[in-house]
């Protein structure tokens, strides 16, 4: 199975804050729901990496340690029930935070529910919690990702919906939705570990959701972001992100070249970024 579509939606939002030190307009409610908007597509993120590693491999190298880094550690533990074309997979990290080979600590339970692999038509992944804490944040909610079938151009499409509520060490509730579609446009066919740098998705959809204190925001796709993985920055596509009653920010990722340049527009006038 190879399957890391969303590994570069660790980076989609975290570049926001980066032009409107010069405009009058206050930036406290700008930066506050594009902080917490980027840190749910992170986590919900994360959460999808974990899966497909577990299911890929049942073994999770990439976030099994100890303090002296060793990689077969029982960290996490996974657990695999099958009843008929039913699965339950189950990620445990235990009751107490567990410093992960990526740097991040973890504690409690992630659990998947799926009919199917990544690629076969028809499949359903559901992804649920059980006590889970990513660095002392407490992920809930659901995420579930469809495989549904290959399009006219033969390209795999899949709908991949979050209903997610996140609460800070303080208490505080961030609110995160997202419904999008992706389709595998290259580099379906090819396998293994290295197969994975060759892919490139056309991602679709919108995003909503309330901050850790209260402020709303919506993020649009508008035109497709264009994501491949042998690429660190979106190499093509434009978005929307209205924070709270602040005005819509355009981002515009440019026609196709990897690079760290785009542009935002806000209120008519266009600003060149470079991204992290």
């Amino acid at each position: 199975m190879k399957n890391s579509y969303d590994l570069k939606f660790l980076y989609i939002f975290s570049l926001i804050l980066l032009v409107f030190s010069c405009k009058k307009e206050t930036l406290t409610d700008d930066i506050e729901a594009t902080n917490d908007n980027s840190f749910a597509e992170a986590a919900y993120a994360d959460v999808s990496n974990l899966a497909d590693q577990a299911g890929a491999e049942n073994a999770l190298t990439s976030y099994k340690t100890d303090a002296t880094g060793n990689l077969l550690s029982k960290c996490a533990v996974l657990s695999l029930l099958t009843i008929g074309n039913s699965n339950l997979l189950t990620i445990n990290f235990g009751p107490v935070n567990c410093l992960c080979n990526d740097g991040n600590l973890r504690r409690g339970k992630i659990i998947i529910s799926f009919t199917g692999q990544y690629r076969d038509s028809a499949s359903t992944h559901n992804i649920s919690f059980s006590n889970y804490y990513l660095n002392d944040y407490q992920i809930d909610g659901s995420k579930t990702v469809i495989n549904l079938g290959h399009n006219s151009a033969g390209n795999s499409i899949f709908s991949i919906i979050v209903n997610g509520n996140i609460t800070n060490p303080s208490g505080k509730t961030l609110s995160w939705n997202s419904n999008r579609s992706r389709e595998w446009i290259a580099g379906e066919n090819t396998t293994g570990i290295l197969g994975l740098f060759d892919d490139v998705y056309s991602i679709k959809g919108s995003a909503n959701g309330s901050s850790f204190n209260g402020i709303p925001f919506s993020a649009s796709i508008s035109d497709p972001l264009i994501v491949a993985l042998n690429c660190r920055w979106i190499k093509q596509g434009k978005f929307e992100f209205t924070p709270g009653t602040a005005a819509t920010r355009y981002f515009d990722f440019g026609s196709g070249s990897c690079d760290n340049k785009a542009t935002v527009t806000v209120n008519g006038n266009t600003y060149d970024i470079v991204l992290r």
